[in-house]
C-alpha cells in the first residue's frame, strides 16, 4: 500500500480540535485506510507533514444503521480512524486556527 493512500482525510470536531490545541499534547485525529496498522499510519503521518510521531492510537468506528418500517438500513460503513500523538515541539500546520 503507497504512504499517500493511508491517510484518507483529517477528522476536524470539537473533540479533536480540543485535543490538538488546549491539552498541552499535540493530537490529531486522521480517518485511514481499513487496512492500514499503526506502522503505516506513524511512516505515513512522519512522510506527509515531517513531524515526529510518539504514539499512534486506532479504532474501528461501527456502522451507523437506520430504521426503514421493518427494515434496518446502513447509512454510514464503518471506518478507521487513528488518534496520532506527536513529539514535544511538533505541529502540523494544517490544524492551527481551525
Amino acid at each position: 500500500m503507497h504512504i499517500y493512500e493511508i491517510l484518507k482525510r483529517p477528522v476536524i470536531t470539537e473533540k479533536s480540535v480540543y485535543s490538538a490545541e488546549d491539552l498541552g499534547v499535540s493530537r490529531y485525529a486522521f480517518e485511514v485506510d481499513m487496512r492500514a496498522n499503526k506502522l503505516l499510519v506513524k511512516d505515513a503521518v512522519e512522510t506527509a507533514f515531517n513531524v515526529v510521531v510518539d504514539r499512534v492510537h486506532i479504532m474501528v468506528m461501527p456502522i451507523k444503521t437506520a430504521r426503514r418500517g421493518r427494515r434496518i438500513a446502513v447509512r454510514k460503513p464503518k471506518w478507521k480512524k487513528a488518534i496520532v500523538t506527536l513529539a514535544p515541539g511538533n505541529t502540523i500546520q494544517l490544524f492551527e486556527g481551525v
